[in-house]
C-alpha cells in the first residue's frame, strides 16, 4: 500500500501530540482519582453545588456509562458524569465535574464561542466524513467537474478545522471557570489545585492536538489541490 511521504509530514506531528496528550490525561486522572478531596465532596455534589451557585437549578446531573464520557448537553440541559466522576470524592472527580459545570454556565451566559460551536455541529457532522470523500473523488476526476468537486470537499472539511479551532476557547474558558469556582466555593483548597490543574491542563492539550490535526489535514488537502493545478 502506497503512502504519500508528504502526508506523513502533515499527519505524524499532531498524531504524536495527541498521543502525548491522551497519556497525560489518563496518567493525571488515574493519579488524582486516588486522592480524596479534603471536603469529602463527590463529583456529582460539586457539580450540583456549582450549578445552584450559578442559578442553574434547571440543569440536572445524571450518571452515564464509559470512562471520561462526561459532557454537558445544552439541548436538554443535562450534565452527564461518568460513574467514577459522579460517585467518588476525589480531586479528579470534582475537577472534571466542575469543568462540565463550566459549560453549563457558558450556555446560560450565551458564551459566544459556545454559541458558534453549537450552531456548527450539524454542518460539521456531515462535512467531517463527507468532505474528504468528495475531495478525493474530485481530485481524481479530470476537468472542471473534478476541480469543482475537490473545492466543495475542501470547503466542507474546512468547516471541521474551523470547528476544532472554535472549540479551543470553549474548553479553555470552561476550565478557567472550574478552577475559580472550586476554590471560591470551598470544594477544593489551594493545595489541592495542583491535581485539578494537572487534569484540566492535560485535557486542554487534547483539544489543541485535535485542532492541529484538523488544520494539518486541511493544509495537506490544499497542497494536493496545488499539485493538481500545476
Amino acid at each position: 500500500m502506497f503512502i504519500d511521504p508528504s502526508y506523513l509530514m502533515f499527519a505524524v506531528p499532531p498524531l504524536l501530540l495527541g498521543l502525548w496528550a491522551q497519556f497525560r490525561v489518563k496518567s493525571a486522572f488515574n493519579k488524582y482519582s486516588q486522592v480524596a478531596t479534603q471536603s469529602g465532596v463527590t463529583g456529582a455534589q460539586a457539580a450540583i453545588r456549582l450549578l445552584q451557585r450559578g442559578g442553574l437549578g434547571n440543569v440536572s446531573v445524571e450518571m452515564t456509562h464509559g470512562m471520561l464520557s462526561d459532557h454537558y448537553d445544552p439541548r436538554v440541559k443535562v450534565l452527564r458524569l461518568s460513574e467514577e466522576v459522579y460517585s467518588l470524592p476525589s480531586i479528579a472527580s470534582v475537577g472534571v465535574a466542575a469543568h462540565e459545570a463550566g459549560h453549563a454556565l457558558q450556555d446560560k451566559n450565551a458564551y459566544f464561542p459556545l454559541t458558534i460551536r453549537s450552531a456548527m455541529v450539524p454542518v460539521v457532522s456531515l462535512g467531517s466524513w463527507l468532505g474528504p470523500i468528495i475531495f478525493m473523488v474530485g481530485l481524481f476526476l479530470s476537468g472542471t467537474l473534478g476541480s469543482s468537486l475537490a473545492w466543495v470537499g475542501l470547503i466542507l472539511f474546512a468547516g471541521t478545522a474551523l470547528f476544532a479551532v472554535v472549540t479551543l476557547p470553549v474548553e479553555f474558558d470552561a476550565s478557567r471557570r472550574a478552577k475559580e469556582l472550586l476554590v471560591s466555593q470551598g470544594i477544593i483548597s489551594q493545595r489541592e489545585m495542583e491535581g485539578v490543574n494537572a487534569i484540566l491542563d492535560a485535557a486542554a492539550l487534547t483539544y489543541v492536538a485535535a485542532a492541529a490535526q484538523a488544520i494539518m489535514q486541511l493544509l495537506y488537502y490544499v497542497m494536493l489541490m496545488n499539485r493538481r493545478n500545476d
